[in-house]
Formats: C-alpha cells, sequence, structure tokens
C-alpha cells in the first residue's frame, strides 16, 4: 500500500463522525457486541464471558485505527499486528465482514442526523481496508507459526508476597528472544489473555518460568499463583516486545526493575552475560518494603561473578540501611544517565516517573525501552525495527 487507502474526504467524514458518537462510546460499544451476538451467535465462542474489559479494546483499537487513518505505514504495522494477534482467539476471515456490518449499524444509530449515506461509503471503506490488512496478516502468520502453543505446568513455587514462580513446558518448542512477553490462557478463563515475560534466556530443554504476583482483583493472576498446580496445562499466544539488547547498540546498559519487573530485565542480564560483552551495567531494582524484594538476592549473586554488573537496591516505604526513596529518585541521585541505554520494567506509574526522570537528564527517548503500559496489541509503539532486531519472530 503506497498511498492513502482514504481520500481527505473520507478520512474528515469518518473522524467527524466519531467525534459525534465518542460521547455516547460506552453505549455504543454495547449495543454494537449485543447485535453481533444476536445476528452471529457462532462468534460469541471467541470472546471471554466477562466483556467489561473486551467492550474497552474494541474502543480503543478503533480509536487507534482512525488515529493512523492518515499515515498509511503505521496503520498497516498497527492492523498487522491485530490480525496476527487475532489467530490465538479463532478469528477467521468470515468474521470480518460480521463485524464490520455490526459496527456501521452500531454507528449509524448512535451518529444521528451526522449519519447519511457518503459517511456510510467512508467508513465502510475505512473498516474494509483495515479488515483486509488484519486477514493478509494473519494468512501469512499461518505459514510461519502456531496460532497458540499448548503448554503444562511443570513446577510451581511461592516466593513470598503473592508470587510464584511458575515453569511451563510447552507441546513443541516455543521461539522467544530475552526480553520479550508471552500471553498466557488459563483454563479458569478461557478467551482472558495476559502478558507474562519470561525470567530466562531460551533453553535448551524448551521450558518457560514466568514470576507471577496477584493481584487485587486479578482473575488470571490468582488463579496461577493460588489455584494452578503441576499437570495443569495453558496456553501461550506468539512472543511480542522489542524491549530486546538488538536495540542497545554498543552504549552502557541501564536496567530499572519493580517487583516482578525484574523477569524480563533478569532474562537481559543473562543474555548480556552468555553474550561475553564488554561494557558496564547498572540494575536498580526498586519495592515498597525490604521483604518485597523480589530475586535481590539471586541479582547480588549475580553480580558477584561478573564484574561489569553493579545492583543497587531502592526501598520506598520503610528505613532500613541502603538507599531509601522510590526508583526514580534514586535513579536522580545515581544519574545522569544521558549515555546508557535504558531498559524499565514494573508497575507503569513507576515506568512514566522514571522515564520522566531519565528525559530531565538528558536521556533521549529512542534509548529508553519498555513494554506497553497497557493493553500491549493496542499500545505497543509502531515505530520499526532495527535491521537485525527481531520482533515478534517475524
Amino acid at each position: 500500500m503506497t498511498s492513502s487507502p482514504l481520500t481527505d474526504r473520507e478520512i474528515s467524514l469518518v473522524r467527524t463522525s466519531l467525534s459525534v458518537v465518542a460521547p455516547q462510546a460506552t453505549e455504543m460499544t454495547v449495543y454494537f457486541y449485543a447485535i453481533l451476538f444476536a445476528r452471529y451467535p457462532d462468534v460469541r465462542g471467541l470472546f471471554p464471558e466477562n466483556m467489561d474489559v473486551q467492550r474497552d479494546r474494541l474502543l480503543r483499537g478503533l480509536l487507534r485505527i482512525i488515529d493512523l487513518v492518515d499515515d498509511v505505514d503505521n496503520l498497516v504495522r498497527f492492523c498487522s499486528r491485530l490480525g496476527r494477534d487475532h489467530r490465538k482467539f479463532g478469528a477467521l476471515e468470515a468474521h470480518y465482514p460480521a463485524v464490520g456490518e455490526c459496527l456501521v449499524a452500531s454507528l449509524t444509530r448512535f451518529a444521528g442526523s451526522a449519519w447519511n449515506h457518503e459517511v456510510a461509503a467512508a467508513w465502510t471503506r475505512a473498516y474494509t481496508v483495515a479488515a483486509q490488512v488484519m486477514i493478509d496478516a494473519a494468512a501469512d502468520d499461518t505459514r510461519l507459526r502456531p496460532a497458540t502453543w499448548e503448554a503444562q505446568i511443570v513446577r510451581h513455587e511461592h516466593r513470598g508476597n503473592g508470587i510464584a514462580e511458575i515453569t511451563v513446558l510447552p507441546d513443541q518448542p516455543y521461539p522467544f528472544v530475552a526480553g520479550q512477553y508471552v500471553s498466557l490462557e488459563t483454563p479458569w478463563y478461557p478467551r482472558t489473555w495476559r502478558h507474562y515475560s519470561p525470567a530466562h534466556l531460551p533453553r535448551a530443554d524448551h521450558t518457560l518460568t514466568f514470576h507471577v504476583r496477584a493481584v487485587h482483583r486479578g482473575q488470571v493472576s490468582n488463579a496461577l499463583v493460588h489455584h494452578a498446580v503441576p499437570g495443569h496445562r495453558v496456553r501461550l499466544g506468539p512472543p511480542q516486545g522489542d524491549m530486546t539488547l538488538a536495540a542497545a547498540g554498543d552504549r552502557d546498559l541501564l536496567f530499572v526493575a519493580g517487583g516482578t519487573g525484574l523477569a524480563p530485565i533478569r532474562a537481559l542480564i543473562e543474555e548480556a552475560a552468555a553474550s561475553g560483552m564488554r561494557r558496564y551495567v547498572d540494575l536498580f531494582v526498586g519495592a515498597r518494603t525490604a521483604e518485597e524484594l523480589y530475586g535481590l538476592d539471586d541479582m547480588l549473586r549475580l553480580a558477584q561473578r561478573h564484574h561489569w554488573l553493579s545492583v543497587r537496591a531502592a526501598v520506598s516505604h520503610q528505613s532500613i540501611p541502603g538507599q531509601q526513596g522510590t526508583l526514580p529518585q534514586v535513579l536522580r541521585e545515581f544519574g545522569p544517565w544521558d549515555r546508557h541505554e535504558a531498559f524499565l520494567c514494573g508497575p507503569p506509574d513507576m515506568v512514566v516517573s522514571a522515564v520522566h526522570t531519565l528525559r530531565q537528564q538528558g536521556t533521549p527517548l529512542a534509548h529508553i525501552h519498555h513494554d506497553p503500559l497497557d493493553t500491549p496489541v493496542l499500545t505497543a509503539p509502531l515505530i520499526p525495527p532495527r535491521p537485525g532486531q527481531e520482533i515478534d519472530q517475524l
């Protein structure tokens, strides 16, 4: 696709009409799913039982498509990612026209007098373009890898503070790169996927170990931590994410980890050690209390074996010997980090604050890496990978 798929007039019509229905977005998405499941009941099985989160994702996905409608390259990247990701839900080419039909019907109902034949034609064309990109990307992906991997839990270890280390063995080899994340579905909540990062390099026995914290009201995380045992089976979606060492160039490295965000950081440090690289690595591990400094002892032992690794802990809500304060505060104290490549993983508030601190100290945004802070398929950066960088194994 080398030119804009929509004319300027069509783009204006689509954006204007979307602004009209925006105040009624919640009601419109409820109506959309109601008529979709009524007209095409077989589609219901593709969605989770609890639709609250899914309704929000539809709207955000739609908003991003419309935002990119005049940015062809990024529109193709975004819709391609959606198409590949939808394979794990069981989406088929035949489902796309049904969704488009019900989307236009919903817009017709809620746009009122702002809707006419010209607006309907513009929306139909916009959806058709986006859907075709998704269909083509899914078809290409089918030739490269499975939609999902079946796996069995082979080890389950509680690590305190609501954290469990869960090791699974896929039925067939699962290719990934250190620093990437994996979508995971449990038998207790079918079609509800959550994202976790392997805490290690790829292994010869093909097992994957995830660090899972049971979060408040988190159905999947609580099931994995408190109910899962060896023998239970899960499903894995394809690996995603570009927080990999391939993005780091030859600069020294700064790693910042909060809570179970240490998992992908640990994998990256393992890769750095295995590669025999000759640059320095500073790791900051943060928590509210000393008891919550998950995995710190393992990192300190690793630092004893590798002179290039420096490990510091930050505790924000307890007075103990050592560094006190939030991770961004401690980062500011030991900075600046403008000559480093920075990798951040942890609670969204921590990541956002740490990015702000690094930017204030002159670290270029292109040298700061972190996973999407919300639904990855909807919010992941669209910038194309650098030459040689592996993204989704494609």
